[in-house]
């Protein structure tokens, strides 16, 4: 009997640090998640491949997916849709393999009302004054638009009670060690193991 996957959501402000914090994870020898791949509308560029590095998409056939549930979560950016396809990563859970999202908060939100028994891990700066570092550090924005940034921050840090745990990024390696304890943990939840030990007592 094979146990159904873990559907792992790693999300926080932006400039926390998400996205190095999962390179991490998936660059360790022990990781043994599926990173989901996310569907767009956008054109494929140069080297890309259809279903490694997203699965590419007409815009009517992504708003057809969205009218009939088949999303898990998406967003519109710069003209074009972006999402994840709620029928790879089923099929996948099903497989026994564990599903790794890395998402923005409000991606976040629209997965947990459609899939509550994920594990939804926030991750959070050290303070404030660090995070708004990070951003400024980042070289790309005007004063302003980092003033948005945390102000935006703010917000979605008060939705972290929407989440399961909380893990501080205040290096990316104790960040992925917690990580690591959270998932290993919750594959020994007794609600997770309790049907193969009930099937075992069945056939005896």
């Amino acid at each position: 009997m094979t146990e159904r996957g873990l559907l792992i959501v790693l999300s926080g402000p932006s400039g926390v640090g998400k996205g190095t914090v999962r390179q991490a994870i998936f660059e360790s020898d022990d990781n043994d998640f599926d990173y989901s791949i996310s569907m767009t509308t956008r054109k494929k560029r140069v080297g890309e491949r259809d279903g490694i590095d997203y699965f590419f998409s007409t815009k009517e056939e992504f708003e057809a997916l969205i009218e009939s549930g088949g999303l898990l979560e998406y967003a519109e950016y710069v003209g074009n849709y972006y999402g994840t396809p709620l029928g790879y990563v089923e099929k996948t859970l099903q497989s026994g393999k564990d599903v790794f999202l890395e998402i923005e908060v409000q991606g976040a939100l629209q997965v947990r009302e459609k899939m509550p028994e994920g594990i939804f891990i926030f991750l959070t700066p050290p303070d404030l004054k660090e995070l708004k570092s990070r951003i400024i550090g980042r070289g790309t924005d005007e004063m302003a638009i980092i003033e948005q940034r945390m102000a935006k921050a703010i917000e979605e840090i008060d939705l972290m009670r929407y989440y399961d745990y909380a893990v501080e990024n205040d290096k990316v390696e104790n960040a992925v060690r917690k990580i690591k304890q959270i998932i290993e943990s919750e594959h020994l939840k007794v609600s997770r193991v309790i049907q193969r030990y009930k099937k075992m007592i069945e056939e005896l």
